[in-house]
């Protein structure tokens, strides 16, 4: 059971009959009231993301979900294939489904696929990923790693800020639940 003290983002209830992800949340203290958490989730069979309010200490179960890891292949007719690396099966998925992980996918990648009584429903990215920079400004003499920042267009498409010393073709680690920078790659 798990129980509103615990939620965490990205942490897994189930809620309704489906497994939701939680994309937020914040505790709220009313007055002579109880505590409430306010919670911001995506439902993962649907896709939908509501808002919805629990008293602090509510409980949830841990959804029934099974990991199986595979290896993103492609992007075709706004679908991304993923292959299961044992049986060769391939399963594609929609951009609603990925939401936001599809700026950091790459061809051959290894992810998990997160399965709900046998469908799969959703992907889990590794928590760093190296890729390379498509597009930003160039650097000049005297840019520091500790000065400001640009944006830089990354090989999968995603934007995020950079420090000035990045150039276009170097390699940079990315943190895939925040979009975060985190180093240059040698």
């Amino acid at each position: 059971m798990i129980s509103t003290s615990d939620f965490r983002k990205g942490m897994k209830i189930e809620y309704k009959g489906e497994p939701c992800e939680i994309l937020d949340f914040q505790h709220v203290k009313m007055g002579r009231g109880g505590a409430n958490v306010r919670t911001k989730m995506r439902g993962l069979v649907s896709g939908s993301v509501w808002e919805e309010n629990f008293r602090s200490g509510e409980k949830f179960e841990r959804p029934a979900m099974e990991e199986k890891n595979m290896q993103y292949l492609y992007y075709q007719d706004g679908l991304y294939y993923f292959m299961d690396t044992e049986t060769y099966e391939q399963v594609p998925f929609n951009e609603a489904q990925l939401g936001d992980k599809k700026l950091f996918l790459k061809e051959n990648i290894t992810a998990s696929v997160l399965y709900y009584k046998g469908n799969p429903i959703g992907v889990e990215l590794p928590t760093f990923v190296e890729l390379q920079v498509a597009e930003t400004e160039p650097g000049f003499k005297g840019d520091t790693a500790s000065g400001g920042s640009k944006p830089a267009k990354l090989e999968s498409g995603a934007v995020i800020k950079v420090p000035l010393h990045i150039n276009q073709g170097d390699k940079v680690k990315v943190d895939t639940r925040t979009g975060e920078y985190i180093e240059r790659v040698k």
